[in-house]
């Protein structure tokens, strides 16, 4: 029976973690945008070039335009929207009064390249300023809070994550009004009970402080949990100040602009029998590619995805065979074991999901060559039990302290197969000069090996050692050579492959001109290198020519002694031809006749080989495989 489809047998495999139940989760953001007075005043004139030269207004809508490119890249099924409110304009759709003065300049949905082109227009171009005029009146937050919520329900109503980014530099929007400062805070609400996020990114200006407490503090919910490993503070940016708005900006909604995504939810994690919490597993670190590309029908009126359709086919007579008539079969030793779909759930059958603490190693005991896959980031939930957050808490700062790793059973799904874990705590780790972090404080659920993973290693290498002064020399390039803050900081390197993959895509998608190259930020600073230590390496360039000429020396030293002990030494007297016995003499006829009397076996493999040699044929391999060919090559030309 012939099977020309994969996918129907990979999800037929068992129930494992895999890439889609990252990747399945997407994210719908609003980008709201304060358009005031302030916001449009342009920052003082300054002789600094790196000075800010755009309005917050212009900033935050060159962020956005820089973000949504990201999303297009890394997460082509988010949705954007762009929100601008204070606006004397309002739209919504086909309502123009329904939320005054909010202007929707970009529903929310996944980004087409209208989209782009108009959002680019709008922030580099100018065009479409009309609408960046500041209302008289300014905006009630709970107009925009209501649209929000609104934008959510209808148009990504099962999204596992949702998020509304506020920017402005107004820390009391309602004054002195209480009646509209109540109204806001309760659909602020509503809009958490719907797990809704609201992000705020405060703007500020000269030696102005953002006051959260005046009315920010009442409608951002922090993440309790999070503040347990991680206080969070609410980022600022300055306008004016020696680091641009736009990358200040950048660099603090990027520190948030990837949500969590649930690898798996609501898991007990056992510390002791009768102890269990509950907890969340989160992918944080995920290789990107480039979208797949799909077959497009264009026979029609308008441009359609082609969608393929898989089936079984019978080999002898062709026809189509139901799912109903497959068994699921494992070869072992020649024979197909045949399983019904029953009988092959009770085999694997390891308990429920579950992460069981078996106990505790000194983390130095830990080989860094033991993973054998990517780790799962866990952070506690309280969906299970109440109370985990202060546990899992304890459990990691403990953890810290005493410098110890966890080891754990693991079951990620229900008939998933069990695999050893080490459970290791981190430390948050940030970006010194934006403050954005990329690696999170929590657990790390890190795949250890078993008995049958463990391969043999190489043996006995002969290493070539260097010399101590060539060791002291390379200590210097490489101690000018460090990396900033001794840290690698993947937020600095965006793949250059992908980066040029989607470049290309966007300048066709958008007709702009299509770049000459990459901009590669892997690629070494050559000037800097050369000033920092360009000196110590032609220093260790001269230093390893003349170890390297000692070398050579000693060998053809060496050499010129062997060369005179051979001299020396008396030749051995020449053997006799006649007295080798050689099997390469074995004519074609005596072949023939070891062929027919089944002999060829007999001759070893130094006597195989020079008769191979001698006609040909390849002398290389097993015995069994030489004696194969000459028995080929006697078949066809004896």
């Amino acid at each position: 029976m012939a099977d020309h489809y994969e996918k129907q047998d990979e999800e037929e495999e068992e129930d494992e973690i895999g890439e889609q139940d990252y990747k399945a989760q997407k994210d719908a953001l609003i980008f709201a945008i304060d358009v005031s007075n302030s916001m449009l005043q342009p920052p003082p004139e300054s002789d600094d070039k790196k000075a800010d030269k755009d309005p917050p207004v212009y900033a935050a809508l060159k962020c956005a335009y820089q973000l949504m490119q990201q999303r297009i890249i890394s997460n082509p099924k988010d949705m954007i929207s762009i929100v601008l409110f204070g606006t004397e304009k309002t739209k919504y759709g086909d309502d123009q009064n329904l939320y005054p003065h909010c202007y929707v300049y970009t529903d929310l949905d996944v980004p087409a390249a209208q989209d782009v082109k108009s959002l680019r227009g709008l922030a580099e171009e100018g065009e479409d300023a009309d609408v960046l005029v500041p209302s008289s009146e300014g905006v009630q937050m709970l107009h925009l809070l209501v649209l929000a919520n609104n934008l959510f329900t209808t148009k990504a109503p099962n999204f596992g994550s949702r998020r509304l980014f506020i920017i402005t530099d107004n820390d009391d929007p309602h004054g002195d009004n209480k009646d509209y400062k109540d109204k806001a805070i309760t659909r602020a609400k509503d809009l958490y009970d719907l797990s809704v996020t609201i992000d705020l990114f405060a703007i500020t200006r000269d030696e102005k402080k953002f006051d959260f407490s005046k009315f920010y503090d009442d409608i951002i919910y922090r993440d309790v949990v999070a503040e347990e490993t991680n206080p969070r503070k609410v980022s600022t940016s300055k306008t004016g100040s020696g680091q641009t708005l736009l990358n200040s900006l950048i660099s603090n909604i990027n520190s948030k602009q990837t949500p969590k995504r649930a690898y798996f939810s609501n898991m007990p994690l056992e510390l002791g029998p009768g102890l269990q919490i509950s907890v969340r597993g989160y992918n944080i670190l995920q290789k990107q590619a480039p979208a797949r590309s799909c077959y497009v029908w264009l026979d029609g009126e308008r441009a359609q995805i082609a969608v393929g359709e898989t089936a079984r086919i019978a080999e002898d007579s062709a026809r189509t065979v139901q799912a109903g008539e497959v068994k699921k079969a494992y070869k072992f030793g020649g024979e197909y074991v045949y399983f019904s779909e029953e009988e092959q759930k009770s085999i694997k059958q390891f308990g429920g999901p579950i992460i069981r603490i078996i106990g505790f190693k000194d983390r130095s005991q830990l080989g860094f060559w033991a993973s054998i896959n990517k780790s799962i980031f866990i952070f506690p939930s309280e969906e299970g039990y109440v109370g985990s957050s202060r546990v899992f808490t304890a459990l990691w700062q403990k953890l810290l302290k005493s410098k110890k790793v966890g080891i754990a059973w693991h079951v990620a799904r229900t008939n998933g197969n069990p695999q050893l874990v080490a459970i290791i705590p981190s430390k948050s780790q940030e970006d010194r000069k934006s403050g954005a972090g990329f690696i999170p404080a929590g657990l790390w659920l890190y795949p250890i090996p078993y008995a049958d993973d463990v391969r043999e290693g190489p043996g006995q290498v002969n290493l070539v050692r260097t010399t101590n002064e060539l060791t002291d020399r390379m200590n210097k390039i490489i101690g000018n050579l460090q990396l900033p803050t001794a840290m690698y900081n993947p937020l600095r390197y965006p793949n250059p492959a992908l980066q040029w993959h989607y470049k290309i895509l966007q300048a066709l998608a958008l007709d702009e001109e299509v770049p000459d190259k990459p901009n590669d930020t892997t690629l070494p600073k050559y000037k800097a290198i050369h000033s920092r230590c360009g000196e110590y390496i032609q220093e260790w360039s001269r230093t390893a020519d003349e170890v390297l000429g000692m070398v050579r020396d000693v060998k053809a030293i060496k050499r010129e002694m062997e060369k005179d002990d051979d001299e020396d030494q008396p030749r051995p007297a020449k053997k006799s031809r006649t007295a080798k016995v050689s099997s390469a003499g074995i004519n074609n006829a005596e072949l023939k006749k070891r062929y027919n009397d089944g002999t060829l076996s007999k001759l070893t493999v130094a006597e195989l080989k020079p008769i191979l040699d001698e006609r040909g044929i390849d002398a290389k391999g097993l015995k069994k495989s030489l004696v194969e060919r000459l028995e080929q090559w006697i078949e066809e030309n004896v």
